[in-house]
């Protein structure tokens, strides 16, 4: 059994990969070729968003805008600390302070009302409140209604961050067109993955949507050899859209899929441990299928003997890793991130899992 099965996924494609990878070879146009435009095209037309912009991975995709927006020394972003590392790697690495809030303890998003007093931190910190970037975890999209709410007060900026939740919906609008930006990552093991490295950022802003452009190949203005911005290496391989391509098209099959796996899990274990609780008029891309274990060990031994594969997404939060310890903390401790840290595990989630697997896993807990 596999806990994400990129290998039945591959046998499904079959040829129609080989001649996509072929075809990219023998044009010869590894860089910023036709493909790359293509998928940039069925990206805007599977998420609804004005512009699509592929890049090099989902980390360049959440630090690109907030280069756009000039974002930097003395601002404050505000970021969940039960997350992937990236998410506050780029506000560091711009110099700017990450301001570690907590999240809530049914969906494991951005809590609204820790970014609230995260507000008031900043000012005790003397930093500006310049953006928020909410995390869609395991699949499903933040809250980013009443996210906003709150940055409007502040004239925050919101990058969404997708990396997990590309693909699901909230209040009838997809990922990809709910944040200022949203950024989003094509991780082989994502629901939407290629074979290697690959991200993208979206926005309805075209003005934000063209210094993207520029900064994606190292800050260029009308010809690359005139560069008006400092920027990034950012492109992605031709080859890796040429693989996108192929993917976006049974990707909502795939998405279906997932949907129905996450059902009978949900059916089956929701009187044994906690399991995924998702907002009102929102669904998850299942990026991965989470639950939450008053004893952990107990059940990751059951898991572990019965050969059944499962990860734990995160097991120390942001604000208790050493290199984000001295960055300021809502409240000085995050009680359901670090809470969650300690009980949650994923199961094995992928559209290819069989009836057969899935009862052996569900089995396993009864």
């Amino acid at each position: 059994m596999q806990f994400i099965d990129l290998k039945a996924q591959r046998e499904r494609l079959g040829s129609k990969i080989d001649d996509a990878l072929l075809k990219v070879v023998n044009h010869g146009k590894y860089i910023m070729g036709p493909e790359v435009t293509e998928f940039e095209g069925m990206l805007k037309e599977f998420s609804g968003a004005k512009n699509a912009i592929s890049c090099s991975n989902g980390t360049d995709a959440i630090t690109m805008p907030l280069m756009a927006k000039g974002i930097g020394r003395g601002d404050a972003v505000f970021v969940p600390s039960f997350t992937f590392a990236a998410t506050a790697e780029v506000v560091a690495l711009a110099g700017a302070t990450p301001i570690f809030v907590d999240v809530d303890s049914k969906t494991f998003n951005l809590d609204d009302e820790s970014l609230k007093a995260g507000l008031s931190l900043a000012k005790e910190e003397g930093l500006m409140a310049k953006a928020v970037i909410p995390v869609g975890l395991f699949g499903q999209p933040a809250d980013i209604d009443a996210i906003k709410e709150i940055s409007d007060e502040e004239s925050m900026f919101i990058i969404d961050d997708a990396a997990q939740s590309f693909g699901g919906t909230y209040k009838g609008r997809k990922v990809g067109t709910l944040g200022d930006a949203t950024s989003t990552s094509f991780f082989p093991a994502k629901p939407l993955g290629c074979y290697g490295d690959g991200g993208a950022v979206f926005t309805d802003d075209d003005e934000l949507a063209d210094i993207i452009r520029s900064i994606r190949v190292h800050g260029k203005g009308d010809h690359k050899y005139d560069n008006v911005r400092i920027g990034l290496n950012a492109r992605l391989d031709t080859i890796q859209a040429a693989i996108l391509i192929e993917k976006i098209k049974i990707f909502p099959d795939e998405l279906e899929k997932r949907q129905v796996i996450a059902s009978l899990y949900n059916n089956a274990l929701r009187e044994v441990v906690g399991v995924p609780n998702l907002g009102n008029d929102v669904t998850s891309a299942w990026a991965q299928y989470t639950i939450v274990a008053e004893d952990r060990s107990a059940i990751q031994e059951k898991l572990n003997n019965a050969k059944i594969p499962n990860v734990v997404y995160y097991p120390l939060p942001l604000h208790q890793q050493t290199a984000y310890r001295h960055y300021p903390i809502v409240g000085g401790k995050l009680k359901t991130c670090e809470y969650l840290a300690q009980h949650v595990m994923s199961l094995p989630m992928h559209p290819y899992l069989s009836p057969e697997d899935q009862e052996k896993v569900i089995e396993a807990f009864l």
